[in-house]
């Protein structure tokens, strides 16, 4: 998502300094054109008020901000971070003081949307953070997004994030179980898929998978472990709020499964025909 990110501010005729821990990943983006930095501290030197982040996870952004170069490890007074992860909302309003008191301001903009929507430029921000922040974030925001949320203060923009993911994840293991008890049945893939894509639960990612879901060649748009990481970050942002989360708790565990078989790297339309193949009990 990173090196589509950039890949929309360039054609936009951004300037883009960035820093990337996959070597091959800041290759592809430095052949279209990004400056390669050293490090995040370099990327936030060399911006010229606004910095975009996007890790996969909560302590890969903490390292970012707070680790042996990391953005606040230099001047960042008058730096607007725009910080696009999946995460729980807990790391933001940790984060935000602490780049506070170093000078600079915060906003947590996780989207909705693939990599082809990011180069489209038609993402769907859901932002926390001040509104006089948001406002400023729009300059580079404008160029990414074809909707922009404001959802409250720092962490709410994470939490609409996880809140949308959790719908999605519980829809993908609802079609896992639905194939894998109609196929028990002796209902093809293209008969309940062809059901399915009529029936009140239909929608966009059901449309857009369903090539994917007969077994055809598809473009990865989020991968399992990820989308596993997302759900672990339910959990654990509804234990610290007090709420039962026994949905994600299961789905969790059919994600976790799909990850330790080697599933991690594919993409989550992949995961009901693993719930099929792995999931269901061998009979003699």
């Amino acid at each position: 998502m990173g090196r589509a990110i950039q890949a929309r501010l360039a054609d936009s005729g951004v300037e883009v300094v960035g820093w990337d821990r996959d070597a091959v990943a800041m290759q592809a983006a430095a052949d279209n054109g990004m400056t390669v930095a050293a490090h995040p501290r370099a990327v936030a030197d060399g911006s010229d008020g606004i910095v975009i982040s996007i890790i996969t996870e909560d302590n890969g952004v903490r390292n970012v901000f707070r680790g042996k170069d990391g953005f606040l490890s230099g001047d960042v007074r008058s730096k607007l971070f725009i910080e696009m992860s999946t995460l729980q909302p807990m790391t933001a309003r940790e984060l935000a003081p602490v780049v506070d008191a170093a000078g600079g301001r915060l906003i947590d903009s996780p989207v909705l949307g693939s990599i082809p929507t990011a180069r489209a430029g038609k993402l769907h921000a859901m932002v926390g953070g001040s509104t006089d922040d948001v406002d400023g974030a729009r300059i580079v925001l404008d160029k990414l997004t074809r909707r922009l949320d404001h959802m409250g203060p720092n962490g709410a923009g994470y939490a609409m994030k996880l809140a949308a993911n959790l719908g999605l994840a519980a829809y993908i293991q609802g079609i896992a179980e639905s194939l894998a008890l109609g196929q028990r049945e002796g209902l093809t893939l293209e008969q309940m898929l062809a059901v399915l894509s009529e029936a009140p639960t239909a929608n966009a990612w059901l449309g857009m998978k369903k090539g994917l879901l007969m077994g055809e060649p598809s473009e990865l748009t989020l991968d399992v472990k990820t989308m596993r990481k997302d759900i672990m970050s339910m959990v654990a942002t509804g234990a610290a709020d007090g709420i039962a989360m026994p949905l994600s708790a299961g789905m969790l565990a059919a994600f976790s499964a799909a990850v330790a078989q080697g599933w991690g790297d594919k993409d989550i339309g992949e995961l009901p025909k693993f719930f099929r193949d792995h999931m269901g009990q061998k009979f003699s």
